[in-house]
C-alpha cells in the first residue's frame, strides 16, 4: 500500500479537529460575553472577593463631564472636582453613548462593554498574527480561542469590565497601540524610491498605523496618565517590528511617539494651562496621600504581588508558571513579540502599583488581561510538541489532556462564579437614588443640588445635581457657600470635618436611610436636608459721643485729678 494518503489525511482530521475545538472555545466565550449585558444597573456584586471603592464613585466622577454636559448644558462646576480636564477622552466618548442612548447606568455601562468588545477583538487580531504557525501534524493554534474563552468567563473581568470606569478604556487603546505598532511602515518607503513607485492609496495605507498610533499614544495618556507606564509594551511591538535592530527601530518609533507628544503639549498649552490648570493639578495632589515611601520596600512589592491572586486564584499561579516554564521548557515562546510586549505591560503596570501603593482590586484589572491572554498563549505552546515529527501519539494525547485540565481549572470555577453573580443580583444603590430623587423632588422648598461623595453616581441614576463633598479645588466650605446645597447624602455617619463646612449656615435634618450593598465602612446611605440657618440678627449699640478735643494754651492744662490709696 502507498502511505502518502494516509499520512496526508492525518494532518487533515487534525486541522479539521482543532477547527471544531476552536469554534466550540470561541462559542463559550461569545456565551459568556452576551451574559455581561444582563442586569446592567445591578449593584457591583455582594460578598464578592473585591471591595472596591470604585463602586460608589468612579462611574459618576470621570464620566461627570459627559454627564453634566448632557443634563445641564455645561461640563465644569468651578471649585468641584473636574477630572476631565486632565482625563478627558473617556468623557468625550461618553457622551456619544449619552447621546444615543441617553444618560443612565444602563447606557454608560453598555459602552464600556462595547470598550472590552474592542479588547477581545483586537487581542484575538494580535494573537493570530503572532501565534507560531503550524505546518505539522499538530494542528492551528487555539491560542486566541482559548484567549478569548478565559477573558469572558472571568468573574473578575466580569465585574470590573462592565462598569464604566477609566480602566478598561485603557486596555482597549494599550492593545490597539500594539496592534498599530505590528504593522508600522518606515517613512522613506513612502517618498517613491521604491520601483515600481507607490499609488497615493498604497501610500495611505502604509502610513495609516502611524497616523494611528499617533493618536493612541496621547489618548491613552488623556484616559488615564499611569498609561506611561505601558508605553515600553508598545516600544517592544516597533523594536520587533524592525527586525530587532535599533536604527531601523528608532525610525518607525519617532514619528508616532513625537507626534503622539506633540498632540499631548498642544492640548495641555492651548486648552489646559489658560483654563484648567488649577483642575489638572490638583488631580495629581488629591492622590498624594498614597505612595511607596510610605512603608518598607518589601512589605509594598509583597502586598503589590499577594493581592495578585484577586485576578484569580488558579490564573494567578498559573502565570508565574508559565513564565518559569517559557525559560525552561518553551524558550521558543520568546521569539513571539506579542509574549515579550505582554511582560512588559505586566512589569510596567506592577511597578506603577507599588509605587502607587493603593492596591485597590481595579487597578489589577490592567494586568489581569495581559497576564490570561500570556496564560493562553502558553497552553497552546505547552500542548504542542517541540519536535513534531518526532512526538508519539500517546504524548500528544497526554499533552492535549493537561492544556484541557488547565483550561477547564481556570474556567470552570470561574464561570461558575460568574453565573452565581447573575442569579442574584441586587439593586439597592439604584434603588436608593430613586427614592433619593422622590425625596428631593417632592420638596418644593429646598434646592435640588446634592453634596456627596457619591453625588456624581447619583446623578447618573437620576439627573439630579451635585457637587462632591471630598474633592473639589476649593474648600468645601467655599464651595458650601458658592453653591448653597438643600440636600447632603453621607455614608454611614457625618465626618468632622463635614459638619464643620455645614453647619455653620445649615441645620442637618435626617430624613431618611438606605441600606446598600456589603462594605462595612459605607452600607448605609444617609439623606439629610440642609436647613439654612436664620442670619444672626446684627447688634445695634447706640453711637458713642466722641467728645470734642479739648485745646488749651500751654500753662492751662486742667490738673490731672490723683488716684486716692
Amino acid at each position: 500500500m502507498n502511505p502518502q494518503p494516509s499520512s496526508q489525511s492525518a494532518p487533515k482530521k487534525t486541522s479539521n479537529f482543532s477547527r471544531f475545538v476552536a469554534w466550540l472555545l470561541l462559542a463559550g466565550a461569545g456565551l459568556f460575553f452576551v451574559l455581561h449585558f444582563l442586569h446592567l444597573t445591578a449593584d457591583f456584586p455582594n460578598n464578592s472577593p473585591w471591595n472596591d471603592w470604585s463602586k460608589y464613585t468612579d462611574e459618576g466622577w470621570y464620566g461627570d463631564a459627559a454627564i453634566r454636559h448632557m443634563l445641564f448644558g455645561h461640563w465644569y462646576f468651578a471649585g468641584d472636582f473636574n477630572p476631565a480636564a486632565a482625563l478627558p477622552v473617556w468623557p468625550l466618548l461618553e457622551l456619544l453613548a449619552f447621546k444615543i442612548g441617553g444618560v443612565s447606568v444602563t447606557s454608560a455601562r453598555a459602552f464600556a462593554l462595547v470598550v472590552f468588545a474592542v479588547t477581545l477583538v483586537t487581542f484575538y487580531l494580535l494573537i493570530e498574527r503572532h501565534a507560531r504557525p503550524r505546518n505539522d501534524h499538530s494542528g492551528r493554534s487555539l491560542a486566541a480561542p482559548i484567549a478569548m474563552l478565559l477573558l469572558c468567563t472571568s468573574p473578575f473581568l466580569f465585574v470590573f469590565e462592565r462598569m464604566a470606569i477609566l480602566e478598561p478604556l485603557l486596555i482597549a487603546l494599550n492593545a490597539l497601540g500594539i496592534l498599530a505598532a505590528s504593522h508600522l511602515h518606515p517613512l522613506q518607503l513612502l517618498q517613491g524610491s521604491a520601483v515600481p513607485r507607490p499609488t497615493n492609496s498604497q501610500r495611505l495605507k502604509s502610513l495609516l498605523p502611524t497616523l494611528i498610533l499617533m493618536l493612541l499614544i496621547p489618548a491613552a495618556i488623556l484616559t488615564k496618565t499611569t498609561a506611561v507606564f505601558l508605553l515600553p509594551s508598545i516600544a517592544y511591538m516597533i523594536w520587533a517590528r524592525a527586525g530587532y535592530r535599533f536604527g531601523p527601530a528608532l525610525k518607525l518609533a519617532l514619528p508616532p511617539f513625537v507626534g503622539g507628544f506633540s498632540l499631548w503639549v498642544a492640548y495641555f498649552v492651548l486648552l489646559v494651562r489658560p483654563h484648567y490648570l488649577e483642575d489638572y493639578k490638583y488631580l495629581f495632589s488629591a492622590n498624594a496621600y498614597t505612595g511607596i515611601s510610605l512603608e518598607p520596600l518589601a512589605t509594598v512589592v509583597l502586598n503589590t504581588l499577594s493581592d495578585g491572586l484577586w485576578m484569580g486564584h488558579v490564573l494567578y499561579p498559573v502565570f508565574f508558571a508559565a513564565v518559569a516554564l517559557t525559560f525552561f521548557w518553551r524558550p521558543r515562546l520568546l521569539a513571539n513579540p506579542l509574549v515579550p510586549a505582554l511582560w512588559l505591560w505586566i512589569g510596567g503596570y506592577f511597578a506603577f502599583l507599588a509605587y502607587h501603593n493603593n492596591l485597590q482590586p481595579r487597578y489589577y484589572l490592567v494586568v489581569a488581561v495581559p497576564i490570561t491572554v500570556f496564560v493562553a498563549i502558553s497552553i497552546d505552546a505547552f500542548r504542542q510538541p517541540r519536535h513534531p515529527e518526532q512526538a508519539s501519539v500517546p504524548r500528544r494525547v497526554v499533552e492535549g489532556i493537561l492544556a484541557t485540565a488547565v483550561i477547564l481549572a481556570i474556567a470552570l470555577p470561574d464561570a461558575v462564579q460568574q453565573i452565581r453573580f447573575l442569579r442574584d443580583p441586587t439593586y439597592d444603590f439604584l434603588a436608593a437614588a430613586q427614592s433619593i430623587r422622590k425625596i428631593v423632588l417632592d420638596d418644593k422648598t429646598h434646592p435640588h443640588l446634592i453634596l456627596s461623595i457619591s453625588g456624581s453616581d447619583l446623578t447618573l441614576m437620576t439627573g439630579l445635581p451635585s457637587i462632591d463633598d471630598d474633592f473639589g479645588t476649593d474648600d468645601l466650605d467655599v464651595r458650601v457657600r458658592k453653591y448653597q446645597p438643600g440636600w447632603y447624602i453621607a455614608w454611614n455617619d457625618v465626618e468632622d470635618d463635614k459638619a464643620d463646612a455645614i453647619t455653620p449656615l445649615y441645620n442637618m435634618e435626617r430624613i431618611a436611610a438606605f441600606p446598600v450593598m456589603d462594605d462595612p465602612d459605607r452600607n448605609l446611605l444617609i439623606v439629610y436636608r440642609l436647613d439654612p440657618k436664620p442670619p444672626t440678627p446684627e447688634v445695634h449699640r447706640p453711637k458713642r459721643r466722641t467728645p470734642k478735643p479739648l485745646v488749651t494754651k500751654l500753662g492751662q492744662q486742667p490738673s490731672v485729678p490723683q488716684l486716692e490709696h
